[in-house]
């Protein structure tokens, strides 16, 4: 790469940073919790595994979010993997709708832990809120995972470069 193309200035490199993450294909996920009798759902990207020794998972959530304060009291949480044909939730809970609206569509249930999870999603994680800290405008929560459900065959929602899509296998 030439030189003169690395940006150096914090908001050239954020800006390259920008860029350069739409290139990302990502699961579209909806990370939600159950914290003083109310639910909260929010669809997010920034979702990864940590460590199968203990099992583990880490989100990253905005602290402008509804969501943050409740993972900051530490809130367990749920992260559900959507499928292809839950487009219209990734909506819903992406700021299209607030609170308890953002679970007006799609199968929701309440897992024996206490988890608010979607019944038909591609996967849902069950986590119990171990570990936080904060970083610049996010608060990144690892949370051990308890259970999972996982459905087939495997069809997640995909969003990339500003748009969902679905999966399309290579053979190769």
């Amino acid at each position: 790469m030439p030189t003169d193309a690395v940006a150096t200035d914090k908001a050239d490199i954020a800006a390259a940073l920008r860029k350069g993450l739409r290139s990302l294909a990502k699961a579209v996920v909806v990370i939600t919790c159950h914290h003083e009798g109310q639910r909260f759902a929010m669809t997010a990207t920034a979702v990864s595994e940590l460590s199968m020794d203990p099992p583990s998972m880490l989100i990253c959530v905005n602290r402008s979010a509804s969501l943050f304060a409740p993972l900051s009291e530490g809130a367990d949480f749920c992260i559900n993997i959507l499928t292809a044909r839950q487009l219209e939730i990734s909506s819903l809970c992406a700021g299209r709708e607030k609170g308890e609206a953002r679970f007006a569509i799609g199968d929701w249930r309440c897992s024996p832990l206490g988890h608010a999870y979607l019944a038909d999603a591609q996967a849902s994680f069950f986590c119990r809120n171990v570990a936080n800290t904060r970083f610049g405008t996010h608060g990144v929560f690892i949370g051990e995972v308890q259970a999972v459900l996982d459905l087939s065959p495997i069809d997640p929602l995909v969003y990339m470069d500003g748009r969902y899509g679905g999966f399309a296998a290579v053979s190769g």
